[in-house]
């Protein structure tokens, strides 16, 4: 069974997430405390009282704890993926998983990139839109006829027919209504706090250069697809030049999938919470066998289906 594991990126947080995991098992916990952060991950995680776990400074850390201890789980239990990736936020998971970094260090370099994020993002009047149905040139003519409004690019490339675009909000708003003259089937705004994946990150990509530089990347055990490139990484790529491009660059998912597919993936096991790419699976390698955890529940039931397989 050749398996690839894809980690969750921003979007799927909910309160609660990774309680149960923690309440069992000790490889979780020793994994999602390692990390020393300025603000109680266990409150923002498992009950956000205060409501911040939707904000880019927070979402990130946690949901990179939540990754780093499944995968402190997964490796107890025996699982060995082929290949590893992860949607944005999801590739420091994914390198996590992969051994370029310790769990501490991609729980703080993912607070870290919340917050240059969050700034980035101050005083821009932003916004990102699911585009459904429309072709990728269709869209970018879009964007770039609305681009005398703003900055507009499209930052996603989901699935088959699921596009985003993001940037500025006239410029956004313009490039969707456009979208659906040129036959788009729906185009719905997203809840965001940044224009992500955009050149308006280009100052977080400052920063998180500036940041590694003092951060240790250490080599792959397994090959990771990279979001900015849809596959795995040429000799000549380097993995901080990969994560300041991605900040600001579209991110390739369904090219990533394709891939995935051409490498002969036959399971793919997505690390949530929430089970968006798997749902990106299904329309994109629609004879792959493809599950979503967020329990250890679900884990266990997962693993025993596989299993009975083979």
């Amino acid at each position: 069974m050749k398996l690839a594991v894809l980690y969750a990126g921003q979007g799927a947080q909910h309160p609660g997430m990774g309680k149960e995991f923690y309440e069992e098992s000790p490889a979780f916990r020793a994994a999602f405390d390692s990390a020393a952060l300025d603000f109680d991950l266990h409150r923002v995680c498992f009950e956000d009282p205060d409501g911040v776990l939707n904000q880019t400074e927070y979402t990130q850390p946690c949901m990179v704890a939540f990754a780093c201890g499944v995968t402190a789980v997964l490796a107890e239990k025996g699982v060995k993926p082929a290949y590893l990736a992860g949607l944005s936020l999801g590739e420091y998971s994914a390198l996590q998983a992969a051994g370029v970094f310790t769990a501490r260090q991609a729980i703080e370099l993912a607070a870290y990139r919340g917050q240059a994020m969050a700034d980035a993002a101050k005083g821009i009047d932003c916004g990102m839109t699911a585009v459904l149905g429309l072709d990728r040139a269709a869209l970018a003519a879009c964007c770039e006829q609305a681009a005398d409004l703003g900055c507009v690019q499209i930052c996603n490339y989901n699935c088959p027919g699921q596009l985003v675009i993001g940037g500025e909000k006239a410029a956004v708003e313009k490039a969707a209504a456009l979208a659906k003259e040129a036959g788009a089937r729906r185009c719905l705004p997203l809840k965001v706090s940044g224009p992500f994946h955009t050149r308006l990150m280009a100052p977080a990509g400052d920063a998180l250069a500036e940041r590694f530089k003092t951060e240790r990347f250490r080599e792959m055990q397994i090959p990771v697809l990279f979001n900015c490139l849809g596959r795995e990484k040429a000799d000549a790529d380097t993995i901080p030049a990969l994560l300041v491009k991605q900040v600001q660059s579209s991110v390739y998912m369904e090219d990533t999938l394709r891939r995935l597919g051409e490498l002969g993936v036959g399971h793919i096991l997505e690390v949530g919470p929430g089970s968006a790419l798997s749902g990106f699976v299904k329309k994109t390698l629609p004879g792959v066998a493809c599950a979503s955890v967020e329990t250890p529940a679900q884990l266990d039931a997962v693993l025993t289906a596989w299993k009975e397989e083979q």
